[in-house]
């Protein structure tokens, strides 16, 4: 990574986010998925390890090896259809920044024969919106993150797009930790009930407070 001057953070907030913007272009861009998933592990571990912007703290980097992921599995790859879905926003709690509101717009087709039920899709309300799909599973404190892991966030720009079938793309190989995994300063929006699994997914980032800690 190209190394960054001092800057203000909302700066450095804006160039780390412009860096996973390119980051998902690129992945999105490789018809490899494996390969993908590499990419994104190697930068992701260069961003938290070298940017001004990283939840780590100074300590932290230093002693950062990088992110702990499960080994690759295809078959946590899925294609699913959507079907449109309305009902109230709810409140996601962020602390000392408020709350955001995001409304239900769509549950998949296609995750429950392997992972026992389906997950919904949230639109993010506010200036610009954007989808958002946070999950729990049955690693959540037992191997990963206790609050649940993301699968998208168009706010973060982590979003895989769709498939040339015009199916949504979910690779929970690319599940991430929200950043209040790795530090008490954040507070993250999280699945709420209808998006906690019974199955353990084991596949994308592992619990970081070993990492982080």
């Amino acid at each position: 990574m190209d190394a960054l001057p001092p800057i203000p953070a909302p700066y450095a907030t804006a160039d780390w986010r412009r860096r996973i913007a390119d980051l998902y272009a690129a992945i999105r861009a490789e018809p490899d998925p494996q390969a993908g998933w590499r990419l994104w592990h190697e930068t992701r571990s260069r961003l938290f390890r070298d940017h001004p912007a990283s939840p780590l703290s100074a300590d932290q980097k230093a002693r950062f090896e990088g992110i702990a992921l499960w080994p690759f599995d295809p078959g946590l790859r899925f294609e699913v259809g959507l079907a449109p879905q309305d009902g109230p926003a709810i409140d996601f709690e962020l602390g000392p920044d408020g709350r955001m509101q995001a409304r239900p717009v769509a549950r998949t087709e296609g995750l429950g024969d392997r992972l026992g039920t389906e997950l919904t899709l949230w639109w993010i309300e506010g200036y610009g919106g954007g989808l958002f799909l946070p999950f729990r599973d049955a690693t959540c404190g037992a191997g990963s993150y206790g609050g649940g892991r993301y699968a998208i966030d168009a706010i973060k720009s982590s979003d895989l797009g769709l498939a040339a079938s015009g199916r949504l793309i979910l690779d929970f190989n690319f599940a991430y930790s929200p950043s209040c995994a790795w530090s008490p300063d954040w507070v993250c929006p999280l699945a709420p009930p209808e998006n906690r699994l019974e199955a353990a997914i084991e596949a994308g980032e592992r619990d970081p407070s070993g990492a982080a800690s």
